[in-house]
């Protein structure tokens, strides 16, 4: 077997940053760093990614449901590098050696079995590790082989081709619709189980209004969200729960509650009681937790979650050298008992501190500890509403929020997370291309 290549940074002394995962903070992390550090010469940055675009996560549930075009929203690393004064070098992180501060980084074979890249070797001074959280199955049977996550693009694209297979299928068919056909069975009661439930009410009546006449969404489409715990939403406060499931059932989603998964087959989802719901379709939306490599990563410490344990400081307990941020990173919520959620919100504050206490790293002064600012939790229903609360100095104490209020604030999160990474006047100029191209084509993805 050949050995691994060694990818040395540029001659120099300059200080080797490595960001190890492109997702909303890793990439927001490199991005900056690579302005105000890179272009300057005062460092060298490097982007670590598998993927080759970038998407932010809290919209993979409009891409599973074809209310959004992946290529409209998604951002080309390479590109991206080229233009922000940093480098994206493909490919998973597959080990650590912290005593000689190296990341390796396993080969790249394309769809075909063909090498892209091989096997390579990188060093560091300053290392962050953003590599994200999966979906956390708990051991449920039949989870892996008929249900599918929606972590990756990959994952909710292929979840829109099935139903619109789904769809067609049934349009054509001569005989009565099976028991399972049409039905959505989507487990988990969070964020993204609660938004996907409502675009998909929204996408599916789209979508059989292209001469699909021989479907009636009413009579034979049926969603149903199945939540273990006692209601939906049980992050946010109880009456923003109450409000979202008064809005669901209202369309006719039928909200599940106290209604354990114990297995996934082919027909549809068992439940703890025996009873099997039908299904055609199976999103698993029930807990997160880190990448399973995190655990035996060099000896750096780990929670339960596989979450690499981090200081206020977001530096790893057994390593200065090595930082966490965003869903990977069990950081401490300070003024408050255990740590910060992990929300997309959490990664973009984390990566604009780390902007700055990178800095001072290189110039060798003791770095600040990371205060989490909570601005509450926003969750879409689509075009029919938006619910949620606003806590902390952003309101001035907590503020529960419906309606078009609440989605204007949640199109804003999603827009700062695209300023951070392109500016405001190239995201100004890309939001209005999009509005433009909309009128042209069709509501929702059919293909």
């Amino acid at each position: 077997m050949a050995s691994p290549h060694f990818e040395s940074a540029p001659s120099g002394d300059l200080h080797r940053i490595v960001i190890v995962g492109g997702g909303a903070g890793g990439l927001e992390l490199a991005t900056r760093l690579g302005d105000t550090l890179g272009r300057q010469g005062l460092a060298h940055v490097t982007l670590i990614e598998k993927a080759r675009s970038h998407f932010w996560k809290p919209h993979l549930h409009e891409i599973a449901a074809g209310s959004m075009d992946l290529h409209a929203h998604a951002t080309d690393y390479l590109a991206q590098s080229h233009w922000h004064g940093f480098r994206y070098r493909v490919g998973e992180m597959i080990g650590l050696d912290r005593a000689q501060r190296l990341v390796h980084v396993g080969p790249v074979v394309d769809e075909e079995g063909v090498s892209v890249t091989p096997a390579y070797t990188r060093g560091y001074d300053t290392l962050v590790i953003a590599v994200g959280s999966s979906t956390n199955d708990f051991g449920t049977p039949g989870v892996a082989e008929h249900a599918i996550a929606l972590e990756t693009t990959a994952q909710a694209q292929r979840f829109h081709r099935r139903l619109v297979n789904a769809c067609l299928r049934a349009h054509m068919q001569d005989t009565p619709l099976q028991p399972r056909q049409l039905q959505v069975a989507i487990i988990g009661g969070g964020a993204t189980g609660v938004e996907l439930a409502a675009e998909l009410h929204k996408a599916t009546r789209t979508l059989v209004s292209y001469n699909l006449e021989r479907i009636d969404p009413e009579r034979d489409i049926r969603l149903n969200l199945i939540e273990a715990g006692p209601r939906i939403l049980p992050a946010l406060p109880e009456r923003i729960a109450a409000s979202a499931t008064q809005l669901l059932e209202g369309l006719g989603v039928r909200v599940r509650t106290a209604a354990r998964v114990t297995g996934v087959t082919p027909e549809g989802v068992v439940l703890a009681s025996g009873e099997v719901v039908p299904a055609e379709l199976v999103v698993w939306a029930a807990g997160v937790k880190a990448p399973e490599f995190l655990r035996e990563l060099a000896g750096l410490e780990t929670n339960r979650l596989n979450q690499l344990v981090v200081e206020p400081t977001l530096q790893t307990t057994c390593d200065e050298a090595v930082f966490a941020i965003g869903d990977c990173a069990a950081a401490p919520w300070l003024g408050h008992a255990g740590t910060v959620p992990p929300r997309a919100q959490a990664a973009h504050q984390q990566a604009s501190h780390l902007v700055k206490q990178i800095r001072r790293r290189i110039r060798g002064q003791p770095l600040k500890p990371w205060r989490y600012r909570d601005f509450g939790s926003l969750v879409s229903l689509g075009e029919y509403s938006t619910v949620g609360n606003l806590m902390g100095s952003l309101v001035g104490g907590n503020l529960w929020v419906e309606g078009l209020f609440a989605r204007t604030m949640y199109l804003s999160l999603y827009k700062m997370h695209q300023v951070a990474l392109h500016g405001w006047w190239k995201t100004t100029l890309g939001t209005a291309s999009r509005w433009l191209t909309r009128s042209t084509e069709p509501r929702v993805k059919l293909h």
